[in-house]
């Protein structure tokens, strides 16, 4: 018996070349799978659509199912509408910015952009809705060493009443609060009925004065603020659609914000 375990073979060139073998499986895995939405895509011009660059770098489809009974959902998302936006070129090259033709923070045009998520509550590790109102949440409380919004008026960034905080929405799951709701102040002539949403980050509850300041948009801009359709839970694509206008705000809320800094 020969003495030597491999007679005649390169042990660290069979080693190189696997290594080598399986980057190469790797790099091609992950750009299939970091292909499963937003492609092919399209020309920004002309709205032709680029190859999808064959079995390299396709995505087959894959099914997840959801807790909780909430079915299953399959990527690559196939046959969605095109969602059409109120938006134009600012220019005519590659990449050139848009400018909103309506009203962005309704639009959803840059930073008041929304995504079409699940058109459910998101949920704690029991399935139970995670933000609900104080109302719902019996077993929670303001600590009494912090003020209390409820009660409060609601100030714009421009100094004009917006409303009054009627009920706080908490997040059970992180024990904080997510939303102030607002009843709007007289004069809201939209018809859209409903209390306002207002992310609580956006906010400033100054206890001196025993007011809240929300300084993402103006007073009259409350009014055209989103509704949610329950009076004890938000779904997750209502979430986006609430933090999108007022996120909006900071840029689309007031003229001068859109104009650069110098």
């Amino acid at each position: 018996m020969h003495p030597t375990l491999t007679p005649g073979i390169d042990v660290a060139l069979l080693v190189f070349y696997a290594f080598v073998l399986f980057f190469l499986c790797l790099v091609i895995y992950l750009r299939r799978e970091d292909r499963r939405e937003g492609y092919p895509l399209e020309h920004e011009f002309t709205g032709r659509l680029e190859s999808e660059g064959g079995f390299f770098l396709t995505a087959l489809p894959k099914t997840f199912r959801l807790p909780f009974g909430r079915g299953t959902v399959t990527t690559p998302t196939k046959g969605r509408e095109p969602v059409e936006i109120a938006a134009r070129f600012t220019d005519r090259f590659p990449g050139a910015p848009y400018a909103p033709t309506g009203n962005p923070l309704v639009d959803g045009i840059g930073p008041a952009a929304y995504a079409h998520r699940a058109n459910h509550p998101d949920i704690d590790m029991e399935g139970h809705p995670r933000i609900v109102p104080m109302g719902v949440a019996l077993d929670y409380q303001i600590e009494r060493r912090d003020p209390d919004p409820r009660g409060m008026p609601v100030l714009g960034c421009d100094g004009a009443l917006a409303g009054t905080v009627s009920e706080l929405w908490i997040d059970r799951a992180d024990r904080l609060i997510r939303y102030l709701a607002v009843d709007l102040a007289p004069g809201d002539l939209t018809g859209a009925g409903g209390a306002v949403l207002v992310p609580m980050m956006m906010c400033n509850v100054e206890r001196g004065r025993r007011r809240v300041v929300c300084d993402a948009v103006t007073a009259a801009q409350f009014a055209d603020a989103p509704r949610i359709g329950a009076i004890d839970q938000i779904t997750l694509y209502e979430e986006d659609r609430v933090l999108g206008y007022f996120g909006g705000g900071y840029l689309y809320a007031t003229p001068d914000r859109q104009e650069p800094l110098l």
